[in-house]
């Protein structure tokens, strides 16, 4: 069957652009196929610095022929109706249209509409065109003489050459008949710029890889990093050292050459007195190099990447590389000695001229909030009081340091190495770093108690501020990151295994935040102003969620976990309006205990003859009300073994279940509703519900309202989906 082999040939592709528009690109071109009814047995896109490509490979060389049946009106209908009919089906008048009847015997018109497919060659030549002119650069532009028209194409960079071939592989493939601007699809592309700049021409994809390969072109970005780093190992392993892989940088430098040659240069020793994230960050910032080490030291060695093979083995490239990266350190030391000679306390006045958001103040003041929530969390989570104030006191000091200046990234980081030359203790300098942790998935979650309280209080003053201003994430937006800090206060909470009541927390931070950030009013009663602390509860909530869910928890699990009557049923419903499930890690526990009492089938099967009772008392309260079995049943209306055997079920149940959850013991309240199992089945079994009956029939389902409560007050099982169905 035939293939496709598509080029698009340009100016220089961004590295930060070429895999999302090699996404693009074949996700727009096999789309457009399929809408055309073209199935194909498999593409693939490559990006290079000067390219796009796509093949698709078993492709028919034509559309199917289409045969559409289009009802039309009935006849007799108006004219306007008609007229309409034939228009859209394409027919001159009704002698072109059949008259079927339908099932009541009425007439209709119908078109029978075929259409011959086209050939596929066609069918690229009309779709590749509008993707070229559309594609969707995230920055584009106009160049040379059609700059000037509005309507002339827009493309990353200067496009120069189309490449479009069609045919299968036995024979010799046609050319893609079609022109974007000017340009003219063809079969002729171009090497490497400087190595290979030569012309050359194309058959289809096999052919072109080999000739850009011999043209030092490597297509495939996959294979391009694979030699960078295969290279570099090689080099860093003759000399004795280790390289310090980085992923982010590995993707961007190969996204900037098209035949990799690694080289290795070195610069001056005394250079490595900086702190070494600084060393990694100047290097790789600047000159997209890697970093060298000895075991867990860095030495005096990287690695650059070029895209020539020099004639003199690369030695000038190498000695360029050294000039800069030399000036660039001595800057940083520069930087890094001149921050030395300022104590980070005697910054913090700096902090009062940087705004933080323009309705919440500046850092200065946010840093006096901070200081005073981290002492208040600090008992919480078994941290010293002091040290936490202390730690949150100077953890934004590094901001206003010519080292964060230039690296905005090492923030926090350049604080814990000044705080640690001042002489703060260990606990307030790493809590000057860890206390942005963590930053993503994969980042770690601070241990130390000082870092656990300044991270709590940084996150939760972030997500009070914006919640007490309504700037709340909405849809996929989220530009303060509210996400993010909701879901590191979570990990930070359930991977130390902390109690903390975060609705009772939030709503007394609103009160101190209120009172340095003068815009914003306290209430008489306290409480947070416009949006309650219920509201913020409910987000973290919701980020709990996702975050079990990534864990494999099942989502209807969590609510039933939160639907329970034991909570719904205390006197102490709410706190400033929220509900008390605002224990996260309580929260975790009984869903976790919940799913592995599920994965029994005492589980399983009670879960059945709960929905089944929730289902009868759901039908029976449509006729007598929703408060007609809130009474006890009554002993003596028990006439069958299994109506006393139940009862006796659930009055120790509802003995052994309070005992547990007053304890928090969430798999033993588990294993005590695993002993309702037998009982419930064999009331199943042998008992009639709906007796005729009216007091046998309202004792028993008193019987099963008792059962409900009991079962209710561990968790809401009617909102777990099961083989019974939902109740």
């Amino acid at each position: 069957m035939p293939d496709l082999l598509l080029e698009i040939f340009s100016e220089e592709i961004p590295a930060r652009m070429q895999r999302q528009a090699a996404d693009d690109l074949q996700r727009l071109v096999t789309n457009a196929l399929v809408d055309r009814g073209l199935t194909y047995e498999g593409a693939a896109a490559y990006a290079t610095p000067r390219r796009l490509a796509l093949q698709v490979v078993g492709l028919p060389g034509r559309q199917p022929d289409v045969r559409e049946e289009r009802k039309g009106p009935r006849v007799g209908a108006p004219e306007a109706a008609i007229q309409g009919f034939l228009k859209s089906a394409g027919l001159a008048s009704l002698d072109q249209a059949k008259i079927e009847k339908d099932k009541k015997g009425a007439e209709f018109y119908l078109a029978v509409i075929e259409r011959a497919g086209a050939e596929t060659i066609d069918v690229l030549a009309e779709i590749l065109p509008g993707i070229v002119k559309s594609f969707p650069w995230p920055k584009s532009m106009r160049w040379g003489a059609a700059s000037e028209r509005s309507d002339s194409l827009r493309w990353v960079r200067p496009l120069h050459a189309i490449v479009a071939t069609f045919g299968p592989e036995t024979e010799t493939p046609d050319i893609v008949p079609f022109n974007v601007d000017g340009i003219a699809a063809g079969d002729v592309t171009r090497g490497h710029r400087f190595l290979a700049p030569g012309e050359f021409r194309v058959r289809r994809f096999e052919d072109y890889a080999m000739s850009l390969e011999r043209a030092k072109v490597v297509l495939d970005p996959a294979r391009r990093r694979n030699i960078i780093l295969h290279d570099a190992k090689d080099l860093a392993f003759a000399q004795g050292l280790d390289l310090v892989e980085d992923a982010g940088l590995l993707e961007e430098v190969g996204g900037l050459v098209e035949w990799p040659v690694t080289l290795m240069g070195s610069f001056d020793e005394r250079f490595l007195s900086i702190p070494p994230e600084v060393i990694r960050a100047t290097i790789r910032v600047n000159q997209k190099c890697f970093v060298l080490r000895k075991g867990e030291a860095l030495t005096n060695r990287f690695i650059l990447v070029s895209n020539i093979e020099a004639s003199d083995g690369g030695r000038t490239v190498v000695a360029g590389n050294e000039r800069v990266i030399a000036a660039r350190l001595s800057d940083a030391k520069f930087f890094y000695e001149t921050d030395l000679k300022t104590k980070l306390e005697a910054r913090l006045p700096k902090l009062d001229q940087i705004v933080f958001h323009e309705k919440l103040g500046t850092q200065g003041a946010r840093v006096k909030r901070i200081a005073a929530f981290a002492r208040e969390l600090a008992p919480r989570v078994g941290a010293d009081p002091e040290k936490a104030a202390r730690a949150a006191t100077l953890c934004k000091a590094d901001l206003v340091t010519e080292m964060v200046g230039e690296f905005p990234e090492l923030q926090g980081l350049m604080g814990s190495y000044y705080a640690k030359a001042q002489g703060e203790d260990a606990a307030v300098a790493n809590a000057c770093y860890e206390h942005y942790k963590p930053q993503g998935q994969g980042d770690y979650v601070p241990k130390d108690p000082v870092s656990i309280a300044v991270a709590l209080a940084d996150k939760l003053d972030t997500l009070v501020g914006f919640w007490a201003i309504d700037e709340k994430p909405t849809g996929s937006k989220d530009p303060y990151a509210l996400r993010r800090a909701a879901l590191g206060v979570i990990r930070i909470l359930l991977e130390n295994e902390l109690r903390a009541p975060l609705a009772r927390i939030v709503d007394s931070h609103y009160n101190d935040f209120a009172f340095h950030a003068k815009s914003l009013k306290k209430t008489d009663g306290g409480g947070m102003v416009g949006v309650s602390a219920v509201e913020l509860l409910e987000f973290f909530v919701d980020r709990l969620k996702v975050y079990l869910r990534d864990k494999g928890m099942r989502y209807d699990l969590i609510d039933a976990a939160l639907g329970a009557e034991a909570f719904a049923d205390s006197e102490e419903k709410t706190v400033a309006g929220a509900p008390l499930q605002d224990d996260l890690l309580m929260i975790t526990k009984k869903v976790e205990a919940l799913d592995s009492f599920l994965a029994t089938d005492d589980g399983k099967n009670l879960l059945a003859g709960f929905k089944r009772a929730v289902n009868i008392l759901k039908a029976e309260e449509k006729k007598d009300g929703a408060n007609a079995y809130s009474h006890r049943h009554a002993p003596n209306l028990r006439i069958e073994p299994q109506e006393h055997k139940l009862a006796a079920a659930i009055a120790r149940a509802r003995e052994e279940t309070t005992e547990r959850l007053a304890k928090e013991d969430f798999s033993g309240a588990m294993r005590a509703l695993a002993k309702l199992r037998e009982p419930v089945d064999a009331f199943f079994d042998h008992v009639t519900v709906n007796a005729e009956n009216v007091d046998l029939r309202l004792n028993r389902l008193r019987l099963l309202a008792e059962l409900r409560r009991v079962m209710m007050g561990v968790a809401d099982f009617g909102k777990i989906a099961g083989e019974a169905g939902t109740a």
